[in-house]
């Protein structure tokens, strides 16, 4: 049976590789991410490095690619194994660049990700000072999830310290992540 999921995951990503349909790369990344989410296969999904392919979908130029992978390492990141080679891969700055994303999507899944990713060890580079601006600016948005979720990584991942020092520098300047479209 295990050995069926593997051959699966393998096969998905695969057609992910050789197909040259936009449309179905969309869906294999869809169908990954949301595989990403049972524990049972985050091994298998690690050997076939489908960590590292999410990572380098946040870079692409479609937003439902970037939608998909952002969700993929969203889910992902709560194991820890998962969590330290995202860390150690140098992520943290492709997640960090989706929450000037438009699709709120994948900015909540980048907030997400930033609050899992988020270890006394990681909090430096989880929580600089422009993602501090940044969530205090999203704590002000319409979208009732996106200011709930903004809220509390300020609240909870945040030192009062960093807020302050955000909040200070926010009235200095107008220069910023935007909000993205509801």
């Amino acid at each position: 049976m295990e050995l069926g999921r593997l051959e699966y995951l393998q096969a998905l990503v695969t057609e992910f590789q050789v197909t040259d349909s936009l449309e179905a790369k969309q869906q294999v990344l869809a169908n990954l991410a949301n595989f990403a989410y049972d524990p049972k296969n985050y091994e298998y999904l690690r050997q076939l490095q489908v960590p590292d392919l999410f990572l380098d979908m946040l870079t692409e130029d479609n937003e439902t690619l970037v939608e998909f992978a952002m969700g993929g390492l969203c889910n992902l990141c709560l194991d820890k194994t998962n969590k330290d080679y995202i860390l150690e891969a140098s992520g943290v700055e492709p997640i960090i660049n989706c929450l000037s994303s438009s699709n709120e999507e994948t900015v909540m899944s980048a907030v997400t990700t930033l609050m899992y990713l988020t270890t006394p060890q990681s909090c430096q580079q989880t929580t600089p000072l422009p993602v501090v601006e940044c969530m205090l600016r999203f704590s002000l948005s319409a979208s009732r999830r996106l200011s709930n979720l903004a809220t509390v990584f300020l609240e909870d991942y945040c030192t009062p310290l960093q807020v302050e020092e955000a909040k200070n520098l926010s009235k200095h300047t107008a220069v910023g992540i935007p909000l993205p479209k509801d």
